[in-house]
């Protein structure tokens, strides 16, 4: 067993997956902080979309699974990438227009999505649990919508509800539909795939918008693809076997009150009696949602490693 593969064994409690997953939630939020400074920098949406995901995805591609006996859920895992990073770019156009709390309240309806997904895909039917954690991460969004948006921060809203449809559908796939990938290989997969699903965005992009112009730039776009894909992405692929994807979506809603806190402390946005309330719901959702575990790995479905187990 290599280091890499001991990660997916670690003996990981519900309750310590939990806070796994609400900690990468975290570092997921402080993409508006990193992805504004870029935007001041001159690069465009898709640029950023685009470095956020090679970086990752260049660090963990010798973990790319190639073998033909898993091809089919390699490529499930790739396409839901290529999905993911597609949307991103309308998500980033409105974190560069909109209040970050506004853009955070259409990115925040994933958990809904995820289990949606779970319940079609899996047929995990979620219970009253879990829909009424979905309903308190709902109410914390309303509570934070910005008023008065004119119609074009509107319909750039509108452009980036695509990115909680595919996150959902994410969380699906990595927590339950993969089972024989390591998460090292399932985090290879997607970063791949997003890297694909942009790169023709990329193509047709003017390179002087692409490319990052200034040594700080890059040192940014570095710091953006690490503190907020690589690391975070790592702990949330692993974290997320042992929750399943209902608390894995509703844990990843603590992503708020970090968007909430960005806005307030780094562009001056309201922060008031309303924004202490959605916090307040976040922290309760999380603690409400349940945790159900992924299928129980079989020998055949466990990740492979270099070196075979024996029989048990």
């Amino acid at each position: 067993m290599t280091v890499f593969s001991a990660i997916d064994r670690l003996p990981l409690t519900p309750r310590i997956a939990t806070l796994a997953l609400a900690v990468s939630s975290v570092f997921f939020g402080l993409v508006p902080l990193l992805a504004r400074e870029l935007q001041a920098a001159g690069m465009v949406p898709a640029a950023i979309a685009f470095f956020r995901f090679a970086f990752t995805g260049a660090v963990v591609l010798p973990f790319l699974p190639l073998d033909r006996g898993r091809w089919r859920e390699t490529t499930l895992m790739t396409a839901a990438g290529i999905c993911l990073g597609l949307s991103w770019v309308g998500y980033l156009s409105a974190i560069e227009t909109v209040p970050v709390a506004a853009a955070g309240v259409i990115y925040m309806s994933y958990p809904a999505f995820a289990l949606i997904f779970a319940w079609l895909l899996l047929g995990q039917a979620p219970g009253k649990r879990a829909w009424l954690a979905c309903g308190l991460v709902g109410g914390a969004s309303v509570l934070v919508f910005s008023d008065g948006l004119d119609a074009a921060a509107s319909w750039t809203l509108l452009w980036s509800a695509p990115t909680p449809v595919f996150f959902g559908l994410l969380i699906v796939v990595i927590s339950a539909m993969t089972p024989s990938l390591s998460s090292l290989e399932k985090l290879a997969c997607g970063m791949v795939g997003s890297v694909l699903g942009l790169a023709p965005v990329a193509l047709l992009t003017d390179p002087q918008a692409f490319f990052p112009a200034t040594p700080e730039t890059w040192l940014t776009v570095l710091v953006l693809g690490a503190v907020t894909a690589l690391v975070p992405q790592l702990i949330y692929t692993v974290a997320c076997r042992h929750v399943g994807p209902a608390r894995a979506a509703i844990a990843g809603a603590v992503e708020l009150p970090t968007m909430i806190a960005i806005g307030f402390f780094f562009f001056a946005e309201a922060l008031g009696v309303r924004e202490a309330m959605a916090v307040g719901l976040v922290i309760a959702a999380v603690a409400l949602a349940p945790a159900v575990s992924a299928a129980p790995e079989t020998p055949e479905s466990a990740p492979r490693t270099r070196k075979p187990h024996p029989a048990r």
